[in-house]
């Protein structure tokens, strides 16, 4: 029988709370970038707050880390929750945050009711998801499902020449555990939209079906430093205006492909003097579809026009691919989980597919997983003025409970 229990809505809001001092910004969002003494700073909290509920925590060797809380059956794999605790340079309160807050919740209503499950639970906070300081994005959860080797996530190194590695081992987070050494029963992921539609359609509860592809490149295009006032128009070689040509061919790629969407966030100029003419232009992109064969048509577009570029402005432009997670579809045991606890909860919920990018993505290669999403106002995200409600954070808090709950309920008995 599927216990009642009901989270705490006003402790996990003070825990959100709290844990937006660690990297906490002056415009009331975070700047908590991958394994950064900020990050040190939340980790060693969430670390304190597990154990203090008996958990025993672990750690892999890219730094992930696991609470696990024992369940009558130490043979069965764990049920895992959990998401990130880093953040975009503007990050706000809620990406990724509340994915481990709200499982942590979770937790702490098991631990004051003192529900056994069947199955052990295992709250994980999962490194380098977001990717701002170490592309590829969801890193740490990558190497776990195998998808990349210790190796490459130690040589990321951020735009300052810092290893992955050599950052992880200062702050003392590099764990002994072979990344994937433990099975996974099952992972659930609570997380905010990051998107406009369910508050659009006053839904509390988006039950996650899957993930769109997405693919990054980094983009160098080499022209030649002049002075601006000697060098006539017909003999510049620009590498600036030969990476505005490529950025405006992006976003035409895009919407030629919709519901696709591409990016251009990172531009860095060199020499970036008012005087002399750009020689060098350094961007990244970012392409994303739910359907991988329309991200390749995508890709065959940029790859003409880079080269249309090059010939057209005699610029040398290099492209490379830096990251493709492929479309995902969620388990459908662990969908109907979620729903079953979003119906039990009394929530409007909607079938809804992520569009951004999330580890739970690559832990779906490896075990039944899905995901949570709740409401952020004006779908707003990555951003320090991203919000979500207490009752929206709680109302996944609870569903993820529910869900995870619903799902350990067959292994009673077996």
């Amino acid at each position: 029988m599927i216990s009642n229990l009901t989270i705490n809505p006003q402790r996990l809001w003070d825990m959100l709370m709290e844990t937006a001092a660690f990297g906490g910004t002056a415009k009331g969002g975070i700047k908590r970038l991958t394994l950064t003494d900020e990050d040190k700073a939340v980790r060693d909290w969430f670390r304190k707050e597990c154990e203090a509920l008996g958990c025993t925590v672990t750690l892999d060797e890219v730094g992930n880390m696991f609470a696990r809380r024992p369940g009558k059956r130490s043979d069965l794999p764990p049920i895992a929750l959990g998401s990130h605790l880093d953040t975009q340079p503007t990050g706000g309160k809620f990406d990724g945050v509340l994915g481990v807050l709200g499982a942590l919740e979770a937790l702490k209503t098991l631990h004051e009711a003192g529900y056994e499950t069947n199955a052990p639970i295992e709250l994980i906070n999962w490194t380098n998801e977001e990717g701002s300081r170490y592309a590829p994005a969801m890193l740490a959860s990558g190497v776990f499902a195998g998808v990349f080797t210790r190796e490459f996530a130690d040589s990321r190194e951020d735009r300052e020449g810092i290893s992955f590695g050599s950052e992880l081992d200062r702050i003392g987070y590099r764990g002994t555990e072979k990344a994937g050494g433990h099975k996974l029963g099952a992972f659930f992921e609570l997380h905010i939209e990051q998107g406009p539609i369910l508050e659009a359609e006053e839904k509390m509860i988006g039950v996650v079906q899957g993930v769109q592809g997405m693919r990054w490149y980094e983009v160098v295009v080499t022209g030649r430093d002049a002075h601006t006032g000697s060098t006539p128009m017909t003999m510049r070689k620009n590498a600036l205006l030969g990476a505005t040509r490529l950025i405006d061919a992006i976003d035409a790629i895009a919407f030629d492909n919709l519901p696709g969407v591409g990016t251009v966030g990172l531009v860095e100029v060199k020499p970036n003097s008012r005087n002399v003419i750009p020689g060098e232009v350094f961007f990244t992109v970012d392409f994303r579809h739910p359907d991988d064969a329309v991200l390749d048509v995508m890709e065959a577009a940029l790859k003409e026009k880079v080269a249309a570029v090059a010939a057209e402005r005699g610029l040398e432009i290099v492209l490379t691919p830096v990251w493709n997670s492929p479309a995902v579809k969620f388990d459908p045991d662990c969908i109907a989980a979620v729903r079953a606890g979003a119906e039990k909860a009394g929530f409007a919920s909607r079938d809804i597919v992520s569009g951004a990018g999330h580890d739970a993505a690559y832990i779906a290669r490896i075990a039944p997983t899905t995901m949570i999403f709740v409401p952020c106002k004006d779908g707003l995200s990555h951003n320090e003025a991203e919000s979500s409600t207490l009752e929206e954070c709680a109302a996944g808090a609870q569903v993820l409970l529910s869900a995870v709950l619903a799902y350990d309920e067959r292994f009673a008995g077996v």
